[in-house]
């Protein structure tokens, strides 16, 4: 089977003026992209907020470079080398996930992962004795701050063990060693 080649319309100055009018009135009717493909609680983010999709595929796209330079390194002997492959390949999927059904899954944000999520309590939760039950590093909106260590320690009233030193781990099934 022989492919043909077809030769180019010859046009003249005239027509080509003519076709270049058509050309920019209709994409000057067109309507600007919708984004169907994007869930819809991130279609309207702004550019400027730290999720927006169109940041989100920038790093896809060199999360897809970064992880194509590094596919030697998935059948690596070397623990390290695949774990750092399987981590970026996680983070490029989770990406991915992140356009399509608008949850990030992920702790870490950015192109290089360099950007840690905050976590925010939504509902506050009790324990038995009615109080809050609270954890380090996450931002309540009733004391309007991220809970500390130093406000856990007084909230709950944890002070360090004396002989820390001294306490031993279970050795597990075994119990005693051979």
């Amino acid at each position: 089977m022989v492919k043909t080649i077809k030769r180019k319309r010859k046009m003249s100055d005239e027509q080509r003026a003519a076709a270049a009018e058509r050309l920019a009135k209709a994409r000057a009717a067109k309507q600007p992209a919708k984004n169907m493909t994007l869930d819809e609680s991130i279609r309207d983010l702004p550019v400027d907020h730290a999720l927006a999709p169109g940041k989100v595929k920038e790093w896809i796209k060199e999360q897809k470079t970064k992880v194509s330079s590094m596919r030697s390194m998935k059948d690596s002997k070397d623990g390290k080398d695949r774990a750092a492959y399987f981590v970026e390949e996680g983070y490029l999927q989770n990406l991915q996930n992140y356009l399509r059904t608008g949850t990030y899954a992920d702790s870490r944000f950015g192109a290089n992962r360099e950007k840690l999520i905050k976590l925010k309590c939504v509902k506050l939760a009790y324990d038995k004795n009615g109080m809050v039950k609270r954890t380090v590093g996450v931002f309540y909106p009733d004391i309007g701050e991220e809970w500390t260590q130093e406000m856990d320690k007084e909230y709950y009233g944890r002070r360090e063990v004396s002989n820390k030193g001294k306490v031993y781990k279970a050795r597990g099934k075994r119990g005693k060693r051979a």
